[in-house]
């Protein structure tokens, strides 16, 4: 069973954009969350309300993320072939990865220091910490890590596949897909079968934290396992969705459930362990087992509510929205390096933590688009990332020969 139809999905492009860009509000909130310093900048205003929003964010947006990355996976496999759909994925994703990230690392390092002289009265200390040593299991993937993770299941994905054919297993293992996804897509169960995984992978997690969920895998070249049953599972599952145009659409359907529900477990694991994050953030008693299993199931109801929501709404194409979702890609790679500089920038001021928070999103993201129209769109980056796109030449000729 493969999909015929090619045509861009607006709805999926806009909620796939909007996943990344979602990211960037996750970051900027980092240095304004009361509590213990676990991120490089601390800011002298904190907000319960700031980690709230965080908090609610990263419950879905991986998710989200990597379900429509395994879907729009199998489409172009289908569409290019596997060989092309390979060096298509190089390009686009391997060396943005390659050639983005000595540059964000040297950022880093940067705003680092600046950092550290601003907490100690604008000098440097006399005997600062030496540096981490880096290894396999320390190397800093930094915000880029998502590219990553995606060579690793694009690469376990194809090489599956061939061994699958090669055995002879692939019709097999399609059919059984098909049965399962069959029994499971009416009924509307498939949110709490794929949470299981997860919760169990959180249950039996060493020092997991609850604040912060699924534990991104930002160091090290293999990825921790929870990361990996979470991330890899919606990658998979996506991918077999893509298998029939009716399969997104039945496990989407009672998307109004499906968030009502998210939201009344969001409530639920939000009380549960609090919004003052701390390095041992210990559970209840009582929530040892339900919080796990109530955070996996609200993230699988997000992704599929929030799908079914963009089917209703944003099913039609919208300029602006494809222009943000064309965008994301560029925004995301670049976006950490300038909010933790402006993080930094705003660290002392008075203003409240809310004031600071809107103002940090209110430089960078426009900055960012701006980049994006004169840097990134029409040059060989833009190319690189989304495609190659008509030149503005271009466009102003077509629109006078209308």
């Amino acid at each position: 069973m493969t999909a015929a139809n090619y045509n861009r999905l607006h709805e999926l492009d806009a909620l796939r954009g909007g996943a990344l860009i979602l990211g960037i509000f996750f970051h900027a909130a980092f240095s304004f969350f009361p509590g213990d310093q676990f991120w490089i900048i601390v800011d002298t205003q904190r907000s319960t309300t700031i980690a709230g929003i965080a908090f609610v964010l990263h419950i879905f947006r991986m998710t989200v993320f990597f379900l429509l990355a395994g879907y729009f996976a199998r489409m172009q496999v289908y569409r290019l072939r596997t060989g092309s759909f390979v060096r298509d994925r190089l390009k686009r994703i391997g060396i943005p990865l390659v050639a983005f990230w000595p540059l964000i690392m040297a950022c880093f390092i940067g705003l680092g220091i600046w950092s550290i002289m601003i907490a100690n009265g604008g000098a440097m200390p006399e005997n600062p910490p030496p540096p981490p040593a880096m290894t396999t299991a320390t190397f800093p993937l930094t915000h880029l890590w998502f590219l990553y993770a995606l060579i690793l299941l694009i690469t376990a994905m194809v090489a599956g596949r061939k061994v699958l054919e090669l055995l002879k297993l692939k019709p097999i293992l399609a059919k059984f897909s098909d049965s399962a996804l069959g029994w499971l897509l009416p009924i509307g169960i498939l949110p709490l079968v794929l949470a299981l995984p997860t919760a169990l992978a959180f249950i039996f997690q060493p020092n997991w934290h609850p604040f912060f969920g699924i534990p991104a895998p930002d160091y090290g070249f293999l990825p921790n396992r929870v990361a990996v049953i979470a991330y890899g599972g919606a990658f998979m599952i996506g991918w077999l969705l893509q298998r029939s145009p009716d399969y997104l659409k039945q496990a989407a359907k009672p998307w109004p459930i499906y968030l009502v529900g998210a939201i009344g477990l969001t409530v639920y694991c939000m009380f549960t362990v609090g919004l003052n994050v701390t390095y041992i953030q210990p559970l209840p008693k009582y929530a040892m087992n339900l919080y796990p299993i109530a955070y996996a199931v609200a993230a699988w109801l997000w992704t599929f509510g929030l799908i079914g929501l963009c089917m209703v709404f944003w099913s039609k194409e919208n300029r602006v929205r494809r222009y943000i979702a064309d965008a994301s890609y560029w925004l995301y790679i670049i976006h950490l390096p300038i909010v933790m500089a402006l993080q930094i920038w705003m660290s002392g001021w008075s203003l409240a933590a809310e004031i600071k928070f809107t103002l940090i999103l209110g430089i960078s993201i426009p900055l960012m688009l701006i980049s994006y129209e004169f840097l990134v769109r029409y040059t060989f980056i833009g190319a690189i990332l989304n495609g190659k796109k008509r030149t503005r030449q271009t466009l102003e000729i077509a629109k006078d020969a209308i």
